[in-house]
């Protein structure tokens, strides 16, 4: 009988002992936070916003609010949904708000309604929103099938990601934060998890899975601590974002805003190193397979060539996604001829910029360091002994690399 690896019985040790601790503690941690209690500061007593129908057009035509014209429907619904089921209202869009469309609503529709107790007892119902599950859901069907066809088990694997992602934001980091959790604590569990998860789930068990998952905890260490120095370098508070207001009104619970800043700017960045490090990793794994006799010099310059055109474009992108969703803010900006310099300082601005150099800077810093580790990793793969055997082949691709004699 073949005698078993020392080094074999060791990690078997360790993954059982691993997940034995998962089951007692992990489990319990993640899946039954501490309880919250949410205020109801804010909200109206009686009123409600539930779905409904719209049966009737009773009017429509155009009517001037504040010097402007603008369509207007007036329209009987059937609520669909809550204590008011089954209950007609008439409801007016265009009437008593500005409209900024000229989309007309036809019976059949679906709109979200709110249905309020005046102080005289009388029941009334406000349009609040138009009903957009069902286009949603052919986009996220049309998304899915996309990613199947093009990335077939990868692409599943992804999918189920993604899934993990969403389950570990709403029901885990959420709860956990709204309980009084640190949350830069939370976030770094989490994105922790989810990293390791994702990768492995989307890429496989190998040695380029192993580099990139490496590569990003330190490349997130970095990122988190850029983010708490220039935060309180900058004394950012957190209050910034106007709906860190209402959660302070809504939460019964103190909550660390600037720690949910900076948790904020870690998960965020999270996305943005997968995509780079695994890419670098990729890169080090093909440059290597097409030329064994590169050394390891070689091969990082090689790496690092390609790593830097993906981060300049990377980089583009991030500042190009926070501009864009800044747009709005910087539009009004310049209609109130402003200073740009106190529009620098604001804090909302200044939160925004931080989030994008911090984050620009740990994408930077993660391309020599995924590159370094990944070029280690796969030159000298063979200097692991035994335990190579448990690391896996050098990629997860169905058809693997072959190597030259």
């Amino acid at each position: 009988m073949k005698k078993v690896p020392v080094s074999f019985i060791i990690a078997g040790a360790i993954i059982i002992l691993v997940f034995s601790v998962l089951l007692i503690v992990g489990i319990p941690y993640f899946f039954e936070p501490p309880q919250f209690t949410g205020g109801t500061a804010g909200a109206t007593l009686g009123s409600q916003t539930v779905m409904a129908k719209i049966t009737q057009i009773v009017d429509e035509g155009q009517i001037n609010l504040n010097g402007r014209n603008q369509l207007y429907q007036v329209m009987q619904v059937e609520v669909l949904e809550g204590d008011y089921k089954g209950v007609p209202f008439e409801i007016d869009y265009g009437k008593r708000q500005l409209r900024n469309d000229n989309f007309r609503f036809v019976p059949g529709d679906e709109v979200y309604v709110e249905v309020d107790k005046t102080p005289n007892n009388v029941i009334e119902a406000y349009y609040v929103d138009y009903v957009r599950t069902q286009p949603l859901l052919i986009l996220l069907i049309a998304f899915i099938v996309s990613m199947l066809i093009m990335g077939r088990w990868k692409g599943l694997g992804s999918l189920v990601s993604l899934g993990i992602s969403m389950v570990m934001i709403i029901g885990y980091v959420i709860p956990h934060i709204l309980s009084g959790e640190n949350p830069v604590k939370v976030s770094l569990i989490g994105s922790v998890i989810l990293l390791a998860a994702t990768l492995y789930l989307t890429y496989g068990w190998n040695l380029k899975t192993h580099a990139s998952v490496v590569s990003i905890m330190v490349s997130l260490l970095i990122t988190g601590a850029l983010s708490v120095f220039f935060v309180y370098l900058t004394r950012l508070t957190g209050y910034g974002d106007e709906n860190a207001t209402y959660l302070m009104q809504f939460s019964s619970v103190p909550i660390d805003l600037r720690g949910l800043l900076l948790g904020g700017m870690i998960i965020g960045s999270l996305g943005v190193l997968d995509d780079l490090v695994t890419s670098q990793s990729a890169a080090v794994v093909e440059i290597h397979d097409a030329n064994l006799s590169l050394g390891f010099r070689r091969t990082f310059q090689k790496a690092m060539r390609i790593g830097q055109d993906h981060v300049a474009a990377t980089v583009n992108t991030l500042v190009l996604a926070y501009t864009g969703a800044a747009l709005p803010l910087l539009l009004i900006f310049t209609l109130g001829n402003g200073s740009y310099s106190y529009f620098i300082n604001s804090e909302f601005l200044a939160e925004e910029i931080v989030r994008t150099l911090v984050g620009s800077l740990g994408l930077i810093a993660a391309v020599p360091i995924s590159t370094f580790l990944a070029t280690v990793i796969i030159l000298y793969q063979e200097r692991f002994g035994r335990w190579r055997a448990l690391l896996g082949p050098e990629t997860g691709d169905e058809i693997e690399h072959g190597h030259a004699d």
